[in-house]
């Protein structure tokens, strides 16, 4: 998929200090998992999605610099013990990874379930695989709303603009003036990000 809205060139240049874990190539694997993704609408559509993808990623994983949550007393809190299927891995394996801090046991089994991987038994592959690591970040965008009412993919390609896509990934926390501050983050790397793939940002960047 070369046609993928976002350059490698581009891509180092929005990441520039990022940890050598989190490769183009691994992003560019993971893109057949949601061929939709960044690949719907006009082209200045197709941009500004993978725009806001990767600025939420830059948000969470602070440019890419962390593959791993680095608070290791919030492991334990992430295992969910109302799921049937538990946590097989042990009750500290479900923490933060990869390009948006994927976390929580039902996140891992949902996930790994939908992408044809045992995240729930083998949640260590996505800090070993940087495919596996884009493709998690990806199931999230294409396919949950989280506090919100559409997913992150419908928001960016219905015109709903970057405000819903925080919404949906933290909205519960951040939108509605619960943090304005981490708002005004996500959308000035936005800003500076759709600058970088040139496009412009378009309109509904807060929640």
């Amino acid at each position: 998929m070369s046609d993928f809205a976002v350059s490698e060139a581009q891509f180092d240049a929005i990441f520039p200090e990022r940890d050598p874990f989190y490769t183009y190539q691994g992003l560019i694997d993971a893109l057949h998992a949601y061929p939709r993704f960044a690949n719907t609408g006009t082209p200045q559509t197709r941009a500004r999605e993978a725009a806001a993808f990767l600025t939420h990623a830059d948000f969470e994983s602070v440019g890419l610099r962390y593959v791993k949550e680095i608070n290791e007393a919030n492991y334990g809190r992430k295992c969910d013990d109302t799921q049937p299927y538990g946590c097989p891995a042990g009750r500290e394996a479900y923490y933060g990874r990869g390009p948006i801090m994927f976390s929580w046991n039902f996140n891992y089994k949902a996930a790994g379930d939908a992408l044809g991987l045992d995240l729930l038994n083998d949640p260590w592959l996505v800090e070993r695989d940087p495919s596996v690591a884009w493709q998690t970040a990806l199931w999230y965008w294409n396919t949950q709303n989280g506090p919100g009412a559409m997913t992150s993919h419908d928001a960016m390609v219905g015109g709903a603009g970057f405000g819903e896509t925080i919404r949906s990934l933290n909205g519960a926390l951040e939108c509605d003036g619960g943090n304005p501050e981490s708002v005004a983050s996500r959308v000035a790397r936005y800003e500076r990000i759709t600058g970088i793939v040139g496009t412009a940002p378009g309109s509904g960047l807060t929640c």
